[in-house]
């Protein structure tokens, strides 16, 4: 697989078909629309793992999910076997991020240390919750649950891959 192919950005997966004249459903990992409005194309990564690019010719919100009209596809038939199929985008593909916004990919894997100098270890993993996100920091056997808070969040450094904390009373002893 080409370098140009591991970079791919995965932000949903076609869950299903949609009327009878070649439209898929698709649920987004974001329920962001923005970045698929924009998009010309977009690579589909089937089951099987193989990729395929194909025109965006319309995405539309549909509820709890996002409808797609893809170039080349005009009927229910030809569109059953994308069902299951991840879509994914070309990171130059996302809009730009605002200032203290940045995307999972890039949060993931960074090394989070306190204010105060404490390695805690690296996020392993980011909990969607319903008032903010949680980081899921993994390291020297322990688990800690941060949320993504600017009271918390003190400072991020992408270039550097670090992460440093302010942790409220008692975060770190849960």
């Amino acid at each position: 697989m080409s370098a140009e192919h591991d970079s791919l950005i995965a932000v949903g997966r076609i869950t299903g078909t949609h009327g009878i004249k070649g439209q898929v459903r698709l649920q987004s990992y974001s329920g962001n629309l923005d970045s698929l409005t924009a998009a010309r194309s977009v690579i589909l990564r089937r089951p099987d793992g193989t990729l395929h690019e194909y025109g965006l010719r319309r995405a539309a919100d549909h509820g709890t999910a996002f409808l797609l009209t893809l170039a080349g596809f005009d009927n229910i038939n030809q569109v059953l076997d994308l069902v299951g199929s991840e879509l994914c985008l070309q990171p130059e593909q996302l809009p730009a991020t605002g200032e203290g916004e940045y995307y999972w990919r890039d949060l993931l894997g960074l090394t989070v240390s306190t204010d105060s100098g404490q390695t805690l270890g690296t996020i392993s993993d980011i909990l969607e919750t319903g008032a903010n996100d949680i980081y899921v920091v993994s390291g020297q056997g322990r688990e800690y649950l941060i949320p993504a808070v600017a009271s918390v969040i003190s400072k991020v450094d992408l270039p550097a891959k670090t992460m440093t904390i302010t942790p409220l009373e008692g975060l770190l002893d849960l």
